[in-house]
């Protein structure tokens, strides 16, 4: 246990120790006596992942008809936090994933991201865990950048322990990540204390073996005992570990008063008046801490398309009594509706007064101009992507849809018309099934392709497909590898990959597809018994065969699965036994190829997908 005091003790283990040093260099405040009724306000997004831009053609149903706007765009989100200035006693903070998602984070690895945030000035910045994808050295690029503005946000993350001399602690272990950040608000203290995702970050992303990881629920109820020695008697934790585990973990702590969280990329409360109705749960999610007291939780969706802003009420003895909020989907006022030819077009002044007074007395979508100072930051760095991002390589003949999970509550691809019931539907992601194909395509050897949900980023909507386009659906740096395997290991990959999200609470974006690998997927059954009727097309055949569990296929797949990350231990062990070969082919670059050589991309036929048939978690059979 953490001493209740920042009395560092002589001896104790090394993590530990480094973490209370952590604290102890911590400039408190001094903590002052709890105002009888204190009200506050928490501003907060969550996952950006580097959509800085608008989203241009997000589609809403308004008065019954499909009406397409820019949406959401971190101008407008820095113009709803202005709004807050005037506001007393407003926290305004990020839970993390900032980084990896567009060409922003592509060309400028982080700058562009630190420059707008620093239009916000956020009071603390949770880690995500893909700010680790590549590496401690890169993500210290990243905030160097967002320490060189004016606002010098507070890191937190009180579960991660770089070791001292490595990038993010060159001199000491709090040069970069405090365990929390103590603010006086409303003539008392609140603490904000930073939880970052264990094991989807070692496992799902990249950082140094000798930066240490700590688990998630313990680390936060010593950091609240802690803060709580020393006066503090608020508690808000600054998460990115899911809005399930938000939950689940505020029923394991005492004194916990608020969490806004990340990383699920969950919405709450939805805009079902304009036909977004795919929402996890309510904003504010109101659950009971250990001692039976009220935990309010938030999260703000994803890609910069939403703010959310949460009202909490205490009484004199610091219970929370009462907590509230809205969550807004802020939008241009550019609508557009078909015309007779089927063509989005601007609509006619008549129209849009219309529009304009219908979504005045709808909740949470507002018309928001974006602020000036972030738009002119913005251009500084979109003017260089601007003739790159426009090069055209290939077109959709109808949107291919974003899902992770097959029957999942989230719709990830929401605004993208025809995506409408892509989660609830057996066959799950579209894209993934493109970009599946991309890869076995491109391998001269591979008989199946696989990859992992989490891997591919966003849909694509029906149109023009854009360089950018591209590298937004698949932004990382992978490259892919061939891998030599029998058909057992082949069955025993993917039920890793179902195994890692299911069994083991970790990412779902292990989930797997495959190009040449189709099954029947029964996730209500216990591993090993999950897949059946698994069948394999081999190279240079278009027929569908059982598979062997005794015969060796080549299996094409990035360098991220095939050495073990996102739960694929199989392909580990197979990689290390020196069963595969490194092709030094960019996976986006063969994305890229993918769509030059083919032209028009569109989806699967029905008996091409992965995905034949899906029984979800509850026992549902998706259609």
């Amino acid at each position: 246990m953490f001493p209740s005091s920042t009395r560092c003790p002589a001896t104790t283990a090394v993590f530990l120790l480094v973490l209370v040093l952590s604290a102890c260099r911590t400039a408190l405040p001094p903590p002052a006596e709890p105002a009888a009724g204190v009200e506050i306000h928490v501003a907060h997004i969550n996952d950006h992942h580097s959509n800085l831009d608008a989203h241009a053609n997000f589609e809403l149903v308004i008065d019954g008809t499909p009406t397409r706007v820019s949406a959401g765009g971190f101008p407008r989100l820095t113009a709803l936090f202005r709004e807050t200035s005037g506001q007393p006693n407003t926290i305004r903070l990020h839970a993390g994933d900032a980084m990896t998602g567009t060409l922003y984070h592509t060309l400028y690895k982080g700058e562009a991201d630190a420059a707008l945030m620093n239009t916000v000035c956020f009071d603390a910045f949770e880690l995500g865990n893909h700010e680790f994808d590549e590496g401690d050295a890169g993500l210290r690029v990243f905030l160097d950048h967002l320490k060189r503005g004016p606002c010098q946000t507070t890191v937190v993350a009180a579960n991660v322990q770089p070791a001292i001399g490595s990038p993010l602690a060159p001199r000491a272990g709090d040069d970069y990540l405090k365990p929390y950040l103590l603010k006086p608000v409303g003539g008392t203290t609140f603490a904000v204390i930073g939880i970052e995702v264990r094991d989807k970050t070692m496992n799902s992303s990249r950082p140094l073996p000798t930066t240490a990881f700590a688990d998630e629920v313990a680390t936060a109820q010593r950091m609240i005992d802690e803060v709580r020695a020393q006066g503090v008697r608020h508690i808000i934790l600054l998460t990115h570990h899911g809005y399930d585990a938000d939950q689940a973990m505020a029923a394991q702590l005492s004194d916990v008063d608020v969490i806004i969280g990340g990383d699920s990329h969950s919405l709450l409360g939805g805009f079902p008046a304009v036909g977004i109705t795919a929402s996890s749960g309510p904003y504010p999610t109101i659950v009971r801490n250990r001692d039976g007291d009220p935990v309010c939780i938030g999260q703000a969706w994803e890609y910069a398309k939403v703010f959310a802003r949460m009202k909490v009420r205490f009484d004199d003895q610091a219970r929370v009594v009462d907590c509230s909020g809205e969550v807004i989907l802020p939008i241009g006022d550019d609508f557009r509706r078909q015309d007779a030819t089927g063509e989005f077009v601007a609509v006619d002044a008549a129209t849009r007064s219309r529009i304009l007074d219908r979504l005045n007395h709808q909740t949470g979508v507002r018309v928001v101009e974006a602020d000036p100072l972030a738009a002119g930051e913005l251009a500084r760095f979109s003017s260089k992507l601007d003739k790159l991002k426009q090069q055209r390589i290939g077109s959709a003949s109808e949107a291919l849809c974003l899902v992770r999970v097959p029957g999942e509550s989230t719709n990830r691809s929401s605004g993208i018309a025809g995506c409408e019931r892509a989660n609830t539907l057996a066959h799950g992601s579209d894209v993934a099934q493109a970009v599946a194909e991309a890869y076995r395509q491109a391998s001269r050897l591979a008989d199946v392709a696989l990859l992992n949900s989490g891997g591919v980023r966003t849909g694509v909507p029906a149109g023009e497909i854009t360089f950018n386009t591209a590298n937004t659906v698949l932004p990382y740096t992978n490259v892919l590898y061939e891998l030599r395997l029998t058909g057992a290991q082949l069955v025993e990959a993917i039920d890793d990959g179902v195994a890692n999200h299911l069994d083991y609470g970790r990412s779902d974006g292990s989930h797997p597809y495959a190009a040449g690998l189709r099954w029947h997927l029964d996730m209500s059954r216990p591993r090993g018994s999950r897949f059946s009727q698994v069948e394999v097309k081999v190279k240079g055949s278009e027929l569908w065969q059982p598979i062997d569990p005794q015969k060796t296929y080549t299996l094409v797949t990035s360098d991220y699965l095939a050495t073990g990350s996102d739960g694929y231990a199989t392909l580990a062990r197979i990689n290390a036994a020196g069963q595969s070969v490194n092709t030094y082919l960019l996976y986006t670059q063969t994305f890229v190829d993918y769509l030059q050589a083919h032209g028009t991309l569109t989806r699967p036929g029905t008996g091409d997908y992965s995905h034949q048939s899906v029984i979800t978690r509850d026992g549902t059979r998706l259609p």
